[in-house]
């Protein structure tokens, strides 16, 4: 095994981890959950289950969405990262954040809390498309929409955003102006972090080649 493969490796795992320590952070801001948090908590408040079955049944069901929009078969190496997904997540939240609650926390530190975690979720989402590895399909979705029609990661994740924001709020889910916030802005922080990352990237691989020469 090769050390480019396993440097692959361990930034992959490394984005997984910041991401969910973002999207932790973002539930804990008392601000409003995040899109995705509060449309699969809208739904268990709805129809019961917990919010992590919801979370892992529609993971399943855009596998199939995603090879639909990208005109390929399914992408079965998918489950993956949605099983290291769903262990991160509930590490962070069960585990190391189980009892912090800033419900009565001054605003100015929820805010600073809920910014941290639009960076951490924004970064961390950047830096584990980069390897090339199995995208957990919720994440894959913006970027099958950016492929099939052709937009820019930004406009894909914004239009994801908005579209389950706002069916969190119809199906009653935790929908705050965090929610509002995250959804117009999470993908024009992901195409930043992106363009930073792959810029970064190209200028170590000209050095490594300069240095090799």
């Amino acid at each position: 095994m090769s050390i480019a493969y396993l440097n692959r490796c361990f930034f992959y795992l490394l984005g997984i981890v910041i991401n969910f320590l973002g999207v932790t952070l973002l539930v804990k801001s008392e601000m409003g959950a995040g899109f995705w948090a509060a449309f699969f908590t809208g739904l268990s408040e709805q129809l019961g289950l917990t919010v992590g079955m919801w979370y892992g049944f529609f993971q399943l069901i855009f596998i199939f969405v995603n090879g639909y929009l990208l005109s390929k078969r399914p992408e079965y190496w998918a489950i993956i990262p949605l099983i290291l997904e769903t262990i991160i997540l509930d590490f962070w939240l069960e585990v190391v954040f189980k009892n912090v609650h800033l419900t009565s926390a001054p605003l100015f530190a929820q805010i600073i809390v809920f910014i941290t975690g639009i960076i951490l979720v924004s970064l961390g989402v950047a830096i584990y498309i980069m390897p090339g590895f199995p995208r957990a399909p919720i994440d894959q979705l913006f970027l099958a929409f950016s492929e099939r029609f052709n937009w820019t990661i930004r406009a894909s994740q914004t239009f994801v955003a908005v579209v389950v924001a706002g069916t969190a709020f119809l199906i009653g889910g935790p929908v705050g102006i965090g929610t509002v916030v995250v959804a117009l802005t999470l993908g024009s922080c992901i195409q930043f972090w992106y363009e930073k990352l792959t810029a970064l990237s190209k200028l170590y691989s000209n050095k490594d080649v300069l240095y090799s020469s």
